[in-house]
Parts: structure tokens; C-alpha cells; sequence
């Protein structure tokens, strides 16, 4: 029962999109319960985990070193060679280089518990990338943009600590301590953890109303484009280096799910609100990608051990 529910997942998420759009005023209301839903996701995945995952993550500098290397180097260079392909607009265009630049998201966790990847070095890899970006996103501006752009390292780490770290790390804790405790509702946490997804999706998709209605079709191919090939170059070139399945999955998502949040805030400080339109279009579909994604490799178990 409770994995036919998760394998419905994107279904219900493409419901509850279309409904937010349609009822915008009334999901809109709902903003200020984001933060703690993310929460308790994150909660309900660190009931899942134990301290030694994570110490067996942190035994894994190149696997944080690779995906680093992947997403700082493909994702803005994808997103350039998309939006010169399709000759976007100069300020959906710096919008877009501005996704590719980020960091990964922390939606990106969310999504790896969902498909069963590996998601104590998924979330060491969200908080390395988001470290690294505070030096990368500046020269990567520059160098795409021509302008540098500062990034607001003490607010996406306090974002990242109180939402993502100090969750999982309490769920965590619980989960090493009391786990025989636990087991009866263990088949539920994947529920709780889609259901509240799918309310986060459907709020930013209410936030995101108005400008959703400015979005062209060039846009919408720029941005899909820009997630599927992240999502393919991080789960192929780990693969082509013999990693496990698990391992594999864990990078395309960390890799495809930007930190589209932090681009639209960058976009609308220093540029425009059209700038900002990749980076909310962006932070709807990564969400249903990787949500269809999760769906599909949940039906699906990793052949290889979890680590390598």
C-alpha cells in the first residue's frame, strides 16, 4: 500500500500543481508552512538514518569531489550553450546562467530519500556544494555575466543548518538510539515525506502564479532542457567510473536540482523580475522531474551495495 502511494507521487504532485495555479489565493495562505514542512521531511529522512551512514559518507572525499566538479562545471556551461541555442532574451538569459551557477538544493535530499539513493552524502554534498558556491557562483557570474555577484553565505547556511541539518541530525539520533521502536511507523515516513512535497510544490506554484503567466515556450525548453541534461551527465559519468547504482542515483539529483531559490533571490537583487523567471520555473519542475524520477527508481532496487 504504502509504496503504491509514493509510486503515485508525481501524479499527485502535477494535481496539486494544477490546483495551486487555479486556487493561487487560497495555497498562497499556506507560505509561511514551507519552512516547517521542509522540516519535517528532513526529520522523517534522519528516522531513516543512522550516524553511521554518515560516517561512512564522510569516507567518500571523491565522490564529494566529483560532484562538485560536475555541477560547477556543467550546469552554468549547459545553461550558456541552451540559452545561446535558443537565443533567449538577455535578461532570461543572465536568469538562467544563474540557476546553472547555484548550488545544489535542498530539495535535492528530499528526492534522494524518495528513489533510495544514498542520502547521508547527499546531504554532505547539498552542504559542500553550498560552501563552494559562496566562492564559484561570484567567478562563475563573471565569467558567463561579466558581473560578479555577491553571494549571501551566512543566510544560506543558517537556512541550511536550521532547516536541513539540525533536522535530519534529530531524527538521526532518535533512529541510532530507540530504531526498535520505530519500526511500526518506518513505512509511513515515505508518505508523510511526499505529502508534504507535494503541499511545498503546490505553494511555490501559488507563490509563482503571476509569473508563470509570463513564461514562454523557449523558456519552459531552456529549463527542462537544463534539468534533464543534469540529471543524465550526474548519473552517467559516476557510472562510467563504476560507482554503484545507488551511488549513481544520489549524484544525478544532487547534480540536476539547483538551489533555484537562491537564483531568483540573486536575480530580482541584482538584475530584474524577468531575470527571475528561470529560477521559479526551475524550482517547479526540478521538484516534478526528480519527483517522476524518485517515483520510477522506487519501483526499481539498486543491484550494487549501497557503498563502494
Amino acid at each position: 500500500m504504502t509504496s503504491k502511494l509514493t509510486l503515485l507521487f508525481p501524479v499527485f504532485a502535477i494535481l496539486a500543481s494544477v490546483l495551486a495555479f487555479f486556487y493561487n489565493s487560497e495555497f498562497s495562505t499556506l507560505k509561511p508552512f514551507i519552512i516547517p514542512l521542509l522540516a519535517l521531511v528532513m526529520f522523517a529522512m534522519g528516522l531513516t538514518l543512522t550516524l553511521t551512514d554518515f560516517k561512512a559518507a564522510t569516507k567518500q572525499p571523491m565522490l564529494i569531489g566529483l560532484v562538485l566538479a560536475i555541477q560547477f562545471f556543467f550546469m552554468p556551461l549547459f545553461a550558456w550553450i541552451i540559452a545561446a541555442s535558443l537565443s533567449l532574451p538577455t535578461e532570461l538569459f543572465i536568469g538562467l546562467i544563474l540557476v546553472g551557477s547555484s548550488a545544489g538544493g535542498t530539495a535535492s535530499n528530499v528526492i534522494c530519500f524518495l528513489a533510495k539513493g544514498n542520502v547521508a552524502l547527499s546531504i554532505l554534498m547539498t552542504l559542500s556544494s553550498t560552501l563552494c558556491a559562496t566562492v564559484l557562483m561570484p567567478v562563475l557570474t563573471y565569467l558567463y555575466l561579466d558581473q560578479s555577484i555577491p553571494v549571501p553565505i551566512g543566510a544560506m547556511m543558517q537556512s541550511i543548518l536550521m532547516m536541513v541539518f539540525l533536522p535530519v541530525l534529530a531524527g538521526t539520533l532518535i533512529n541510532t538510539w530507540f530504531a526498535a521502536y520505530l519500526h511500526p511507523v518506518q513505512n509511513l515516513l515515505p508518505i508523510i515525506s511526499s505529502l508534504s512535497i507535494i503541499t511545498i510544490i503546490a505553494i511555490i506554484v501559488a507563490l509563482n502564479h503571476d509569473n508563470l503567466l509570463m513564461i514562454s515556450i523557449p523558456l519552459i525548453i531552456a529549463v527542462m532542457l537544463h534539468n534533464i541534461l543534469g540529471l543524465t551527465v550526474g548519473y552517467q559519468i559516476p557510472k562510467l567510473l563504476h560507482y554503484d547504482q545507488r551511488t549513481c542515483r544520489t549524484l544525478a539529483i544532487e547534480v540536476g536540482m539547483q538551489n533555484s531559490g537562491l537564483s531568483v533571490a540573486l536575480a530580482i537583487k541584482y538584475f530584474s523580475i524577468t531575470a527571475a523567471l528561470p529560477g521559479a520555473l526551475f524550482s517547479i519542475w526540478h521538484n516534478l522531474s526528480g519527483s517522476i524520477l524518485a517515483s520510477f527508481w522506487q519501483g526499481t532496487h539498486p543491484t550494487s551495495p549501497p557503498n563502494k
